[in-house]
Parts: structure tokens; C-alpha cells; sequence
């Protein structure tokens, strides 16, 4: 009984003592605004942010006819609308807004400053697109003539092919006819060379007719696809080839195989495609929001998925007027050159269009402050004075991002550490206001 009787007493003066410390704090806190006179200015805090009243010095303050806000220790112009600075006849003790930030903190908060310049810019539309073979290199192989194929050097879709490679044998009869009559004509010419012992009158005329025959036949020969080689080889020999070889007409790569050995294929038998990569198209994908902003024409950039390595940039150009009915999209298409070999057709890569670039007034995208009363920036008004100040922004274009609205072309802002003074900004101002009601 007797120790729960001193621990009541012992509660009881904490209580005692609690209340009247409680009493001391709030008649001390009162004291001040009994005797306004006595004040004295607010102390320096140790992180080197203070309010501009601070500073509440005789100096002659130049003000924006238009944005009273805009106060200066100087003579200048408003980084708003750009007119010059009038005197106010004041001092600086009636700038009651803003922030001052000493040399020493500035570097210590790593603030930078960044001006309000003119930029090229652009909407930047964020698309994928297909790589796909530029059909304007793709070959098809067709035998000239009609007959049977001994052997395909080429087995395989995908296989490389050089120009002049060889890509199949061929036994055509109607090829071993024509040349007989080429070894015919050519013994023609040499019994006639024989007999003749002037190349004069009508020799000449016929020798002459024979030599253009000659020609003839071998662009015949040409337009088969039988070789100079094969046809010098019969002039020399006076034997025909029964098995000829068919050479590639060009570089690329097998996308297409119509036939094998021992087929028997004609003119109308598609027996190769090829096609080359050293120029390919991808097909770019357009959503209909972005199709407002396109135009042909518009800088594309492409990259591979999941990188920052640029591939290849180019034009924009149009390829389907249409808008496809089951994805609502409509494709464009680019031209890249793939001397390379980085783009493989059917592979997916990452596009940006580059549309409606404009020149406007533009600052780095760090420099605006996202809040919820709309966005915001630290303007340097000199002398580390910084006011935060709202703006309208436009597009965003890499790490740039528009200034439509509230700031003219050289006002500097802060682009690193404006959260800070911000913040810094904002205690000052509460500050004030708790004070002003006292």
C-alpha cells in the first residue's frame, strides 16, 4: 500500500512538472510579438538558405512593369516578356518572395544553371518496325530454253551467291541444235575464206554477210544464257557443249528454290530467287493518334531492341495509302543501307519518328518541376536569388523539352538542385506568413 501511495505521488509531479514547462514554452513563444520593436532579424541558417528579407539593405531595387515580381538588385531586362527593368524606388526589403542561396552552398547543393535557348525540335513517336527484303533487288532465275537439269549447285533457301557463281547445269536439245548451226556457219566462212583470192565485189558482200550472221548468233547464244567461255570453246573445237552452265546474274542470297536435279523446266519455271541485303526496307507500324503528326519525309531513327546503339537513320516514305482492318495501323516504310549486314529480314527493331520539327524556345527537361498545381521552374534572378516560377511546356524532344508560355530566350533557370531551393523556397514563404499573422 505504502509503495503504490509513493508511486502515485511520483506520477504526479512529473505531471507537475510537464505542465509548467509546458506554460514557460508558451508565454516565452508570446513574448516576442508582446514587444515587436525589440525583434531582431532572422539568423543565417548553417545550410546557407535564407529568405530575400534577410538582406533588408538601403539597395535600390529595379522591378518588370509588367510581372512586379520580377525584382532585381540591377538594371537588366524581365526574362518573361523581355522589357527593360524599371527603378521601383524601393529597397529589398519589399521583395518577399524567392530564395537566396550563398556561392558556397550553390556548390555544395550542385546547382547548375541552363538558358533558355532556341532549339530545333520535334515529337518524337516511339513505333517498331519489321525488317523485310527490298523487292527492287530481288532476282528470278528462269531457264531461257527448255530442257532438263543435270546439276543444281545451289540446295538451300538462304545460301549465299556471288555474281558469276555457278548455279546450275542444264541439257537442253534445242540448245545442242542451235549450236551445230553455229559450227555450220562458221564452216561456211572458212570454206569461202579459202576460196576466195581478193576480198573484193561480191566476195567481200558475202564474207561481210557472214560476219554480221556470225554476231547474231552469238547474242543469241547471250540471250540463252550460254557463256562467252562455252561459245569460244566451240569456235576453237567446232564441237558443240552438250551440258551447259548457268552463271548468277547477280549477288544476294537464295530466298527461293522451284525446282531440283533432273526437273524439266522451261521459260515459264521460276527456278530461283534471289535476293540481296546490301539495301533492305522495314516497315514501319503507325497507330492512328500518330498519324496526324507524320508526314513523308519526317527523320526516322532505328535501333534494336533493348539498346541505345543506333543502326541506321533515314526519310520517312509512305508505302500504304490504306489503314489495315484487323490492326488499325498503317504501314510506312525506309530504305537503309545494310552494306553491314546488322539487319537480318524478319528481325523486329525500335523506331522514332522525328515529326514536325519547329525551332522553339526550349530548356533541358530536368529544369521543370512536375507539381500538382501545374509545372514549374527556379528562375536565377542574379546574385543567388532564385524565384520559382510557373511555365507551359510544349513537346518533349530528347532531353529538351518546349517553353511555350512564361519565359523569354536568354533567362537562366536552375537545372540541378531546384527541388531544394523549392523546398527551400516554401518554408521561407510559410515562414513569412506565420510571422505576418503574429
Amino acid at each position: 500500500m505504502t509503495n503504490r501511495f509513493a508511486m502515485l505521488r511520483y506520477f504526479g509531479l512529473l505531471l507537475i512538472i510537464a505542465a509548467g514547462a509546458a506554460a514557460i514554452g508558451y508565454y516565452a513563444g508570446r513574448q516576442p510579438h508582446q514587444d515587436a520593436s525589440r525583434t531582431t532579424p532572422p539568423v543565417r541558417a548553417e545550410s546557407g538558405i535564407d529568405h530575400l528579407d534577410e538582406a533588408r539593405s538601403a539597395k535600390t531595387l529595379w522591378v518588370c512593369p509588367m510581372h512586379s515580381h520580377i525584382l532585381q538588385d540591377h538594371a537588366g531586362s524581365c526574362p518573361i516578356c523581355g522589357m527593360d527593368l524599371v527603378e521601383s524606388g524601393g529597397t529589398q526589403a519589399h521583395d518577399s518572395e524567392g530564395v537566396h542561396v550563398d556561392t558556397a552552398s550553390l556548390q555544395r547543393m550542385g546547382v547548375r544553371l541552363a538558358s533558355v535557348e532556341r532549339q530545333n525540335l520535334s515529337r518524337e513517336l516511339q513505333t517498331y518496325g519489321n525488317v523485310a527484303i527490298d523487292e527492287a533487288s530481288i532476282h528470278n532465275v528462269s531457264p531461257k530454253i527448255e530442257g532438263w537439269i543435270r546439276k543444281l549447285h545451289v540446295n538451300a533457301v538462304g545460301q549465299p551467291v556471288r555474281a558469276g557463281q555457278i548455279l546450275y547445269e542444264i541439257y537442253s536439245p534445242e540448245l545442242v541444235q542451235r549450236q551445230r548451226e553455229y559450227i555450220e556457219l562458221l564452216q561456211r566462212r572458212d570454206q569461202l575464206l579459202q576460196r576466195m583470192t581478193e576480198m573484193s565485189g561480191q566476195n567481200a558482200q558475202v564474207a561481210a554477210s557472214l560476219a554480221r550472221e556470225r554476231i547474231r548468233s552469238r547474242e543469241r547464244f547471250g540471250y540463252a544464257d550460254v557463256d562467252a567461255d562455252i561459245l569460244d570453246r566451240i569456235e576453237k573445237t567446232y564441237r558443240t557443249v552438250d551440258v551447259v552452265a548457268v552463271r548468277a546474274p547477280a549477288s544476294g542470297f537464295v530466298t527461293q528454290i522451284g525446282a531440283r536435279e533432273g526437273s524439266y523446266v522451261g521459260p515459264a519455271t521460276n527456278l530461283l530467287s534471289l535476293a540481296d541485303t546490301a539495301t533492305v526496307w522495314i516497315d514501319i507500324v503507325l497507330y492512328p493518334d500518330q498519324l496526324a503528326w507524320v508526314r513523308e519525309g519526317d527523320e526516322v531513327t532505328v535501333k534494336l531492341p533493348h539498346s541505345d546503339a543506333l543502326l541506321a537513320k533515314g526519310r520517312l516514305e509512305f508505302a500504304s495509302p490504306t489503314l489495315d482492318n484487323a490492326s488499325r495501323t498503317v504501314r510506312a516504310r525506309l530504305a537503309v543501307n545494310n552494306a553491314q549486314q546488322r539487319l537480318r529480314p524478319g528481325s523486329f527493331v525500335d523506331v522514332v519518328v522525328a515529326a514536325r520539327p519547329h525551332e522553339a524556345l526550349a530548356l533541358p527537361r530536368s529544369a521543370v518541376m512536375r507539381t500538382g498545381k501545374g509545372n514549374m521552374v527556379m528562375l536565377a534572378r542574379g546574385s543567388g536569388h532564385f524565384l520559382p516560377f510557373p511555365v507551359e511546356t510544349g513537346i518533349e524532344s530528347s532531353d529538351l523539352i518546349e517553353i511555350t508560355e512564361g519565359l523569354q530566350e536568354g533567362a537562366q533557370v536552375a537545372v540541378n538542385g531546384q527541388f531544394l531551393l523549392d523546398a527551400a523556397a516554401s518554408l521561407s514563404d510559410a515562414a513569412q506568413r506565420m510571422q505576418g499573422d503574429h
